[in-house]
């Protein structure tokens, strides 16, 4: 049926809340959401399973807009339906300290369900949050007609979202995955910054879709121009209801619809529409004043607060009621929301034997069977190198739509670095899940963009990254990494591990699992020398960042600090420089931002600042260590491309040798500083 008068006078103060929100802003992105406050309102009232007053209610629909520019139409539905949002927050869009910010912020604004922004995120983000719910239904409710555990995942996507490379990447694994519980609104205005989406994208995409395994509705206009909000909502109940493939809604719309002379062009896409134009369109809708909202409209609204406030109450008792029949289940669930950090991971951590020698990439494997028999909640694998990442937990089963196969826990990503990140993004952002990606670390770079927004949200995320440098030999310089460890370090938000030895490496995992935030593991492919060091040293070591390793001397001539493999070549060094009368400390540093949040009493007996002589090796770029070596200090690293070699030829040709770094140490004593200077402070 058509829009009732009280629902057309809703998409109406949607529509002008936009536009007023950009024009005092200055800035932002009013054409689309102008044009899709239909849509949104569609969703809000009538499809999207939420409860204003309980954003966090465990059995809710979640909502994620893609197209996050457009952020101003999810700010302006959250406050029409009574979520804890003014209007004067809308009035505030874009300004400092404001809960409205330019887009979406996941944490910062109540209703939001993850950070978007950069287009093709939010769908590959949607993506990994459908195989969650999935795999959540599957585990705990997978024999009930009617499942407690049946959410949908409604996806806002524009133009821009779909030409970016992770959109086909994630609609691909969507298909595969059967991901029925996902319903994509493909906004198509024919509109991008340049022009007319022509200038770049002529595809058939219902062809594209079709081809991936999606079920294809269109959505048109209707005789007025604005969109045909009744075949709107036969196609995302046809969504909801369709069985066995993902569903994407390509809907026509009109960018900047009302404004007489926006509409339909690319100013209305990312610029107020100004002062003469916004009022024209006022006229044109026969709209209200500036951010004005009449009470009958608002109490219309407002009516999605009520249903969502009964509909999760409902829920909650049908909860309870499956917890009371089914305890095991339960047990389950409990289990799988029980925060690492609440679990004794040390006491169920592998045992390795000093002076034998293991890969700590196969030290990971081994942690990682230790860690998922007490954690249900762990799950993950490896952009089709779970053999290399050694990320398989045995026994787990593969994550497939196939009969029973839901309740997997490996995830066979195929060679999708960039969709695998943010799905595991998404997942995460479910609850009851802590995930793992694996790849090798150069190929980080294809990973980077959902890293950043890990980063931002703060997931409790782990990063498996293995044949770290050019040890993994005769691949050669594509597959070497050199820069990769120093980007990733510049991440606000991120800690970069590269444990040395295997008990490092378990440490490295446990640590990160309660830290409660997104982690990289950094692996090696080659054997390296277990530490004879106690357990709990290197367990406490390692959760601080850094600690002395091998000969420590109260008052030594250097410091020599290395991070993973090379705490080898820096412990024959210690041990040559000492037949030679020269006091080495040796510190093993996995985790710079670690170690960088520890005291000043604690950083001191690591790094004492009266000793300028250091020495940092790392097979990776020397940038970022100047810091911690100071002026005086020298680096053993590798400022260039690698080269295919068996691993030793390489590791000698890039200057990896115990050589360089007993010269490296004599070279910095010979010109430090004997005045202690503050450096490391």
């Amino acid at each position: 049926m058509p829009f009732t008068a009280d629902e057309r006078s809703a998409v109406l103060a949607a529509r002008l809340l936009a536009m007023d929100a950009v024009e005092a802003a200055g800035t932002g992105h009013p054409g689309t959401a102008m044009a899709l406050a239909p849509v949104a309102h569609t969703l809000f009232q009538k499809h999207i399973a939420h409860d204003p007053a309980n954003p966090e209610w465990a059995g809710r629909d979640r909502f994620v807009l893609s197209c996050g520019h457009a952020s101003i139409l999810l700010y302006t539905q959250l406050f029409l339906t009574g979520y804890d949002l003014s209007l004067d927050d809308l009035k505030q869009f874009r300004q400092l300290g404001s809960r409205t910010p330019g887009h979406p912020e996941y944490g910062h604004t109540p209703g939001v369900e993850t950070t978007t922004g950069p287009l093709g995120q939010g769908l590959a983000t949607a993506v990994g949050m459908a195989m969650a719910l999935k795999k959540r239904q599957s585990t705990f409710d997978a024999e009930s007609v009617t499942s407690l555990f049946n959410e949908t995942v409604w996806v806002l996507c524009s133009d821009g979202d779909i030409q970016e490379g992770i959109a086909y990447e994630a609609a691909s694994l969507a298909g595969r995955h059967e991901l029925d519980n996902l319903v994509v609104i493909y906004d198509d205005n024919k509109i991008q910054i340049e022009g007319t989406t022509d200038l770049a994208l002529r595809e058939d995409i219902e062809a594209r879709f079709a081809a991936q395994g999606w079920n294809v509705e269109h959505v048109g206009l209707a005789d007025d121009g604005d969109i045909d909000v009744d075949t709107l909502d036969n196609a995302l109940s046809r969504g909801k209801a369709h069985i066995g493939q993902p569903t994407l809604i390509i809907l026509r719309s009109q960018i900047a619809f009302g404004a007489p002379n926006a509409i339909n062009t690319p100013g209305s896409h990312g610029a107020p529409l100004g002062t003469a134009e916004a009022e024209a369109a006022r006229r044109a809708l026969n709209g209200t004043g500036a951010f004005e909202v009449d009470e009958a409209t608002l109490s219309f609204t407002r009516q999605a607060a009520a249903r969502g406030s009964e509909a999760s109450r409902a829920w909650e008792t049908e909860f309870q009621a499956w917890r009371n029949n089914h305890p095991d289940k339960a047990g389950e669930w409990d289990g799988a929301h029980t925060d690492p950090a609440l679990l004794d991971l040390d006491a169920v951590l592998p045992e390795f034997t000093p002076g034998t020698r293991i890969a700590t990439r196969d030290a990971s494997s081994q942690t990682i069977q230790a860690l998922a028999k007490i954690m249900p909640q762990l799950w993950g694998g490896s952009a089709d190198l779970g053999d290399s990442n050694k990320t398989v937990i045995k026994n787990g089963g593969s994550f497939l739509p196939e009969a029973g196969q839901r309740t997997g826990r490996n995830v066979h990503w195929g060679v999708r670095e960039h969709a695998m990140s943010a799905a595991m993004n998404g997942a995460t952002l479910v609850g009851g899940s802590r995930m793992f990606v694996g790849t090798f670390l150069v190929f980080s770079d294809y990973q980077k963009p959902a890293i950043r927004l890990a980063s931002l949200m703060q997931l409790p995320v782990t990063f498996v990254w293995t044949h770290d440098s050019v040890a993994l030999g005769a691949d050669g310089p594509t597959h070497q990494p050199i820069e990769h460890l120093a980007a990733l370090r510049a991440l606000p938000g991120f800690s970069v591990i590269r444990p040395a030895e295997a008990r490092e490496t378990a440490a490295a995992w446990a640590a990160a699992l309660q830290s409660g935030a997104p982690c990289g593991l950094i692996l090696a492919r080659q054997g390296v020398p277990v530490l004879d060091e106690t357990p709990q040293t290197i367990r406490e070591g390692v959760r601080r960042g850094a600690y002395l390793v091998g000969t420590k001397y109260s008052e030594p001539d250097v410091i020599i600090i290395a991070t993973g493999s090379e705490l080898e070549l820096a412990l024959t060094a210690q041990a040559q420089l000492a037949g030679e009368g020269t006091r080495a400390n040796v510190v093993s540093m996995p985790c710079r931002e670690w170690f960088e949040n520890q005291d000043r009493e604690y950083r001191d007996s690591v790094l004492p600042r009266t000793v300028t002589a250091r020495v940092a090796v790392e097979a990776a770029s020397a940038f970022g260590w100047r810091d911690l070596i100071g002026a005086d200090g020298e680096t053993v690293t590798i400022d260039r491309f690698g080269l295919s070699a068996p691993a030793e030829d390489a590791l000698r040709e890039t200057g990896m040798t115990p050589e360089a770094v007993v010269s490296a140490a004599k070279s910095t004593i010979s010109r430090s500083t004997p005045i202690p200077t503050l450096i490391n402070s």
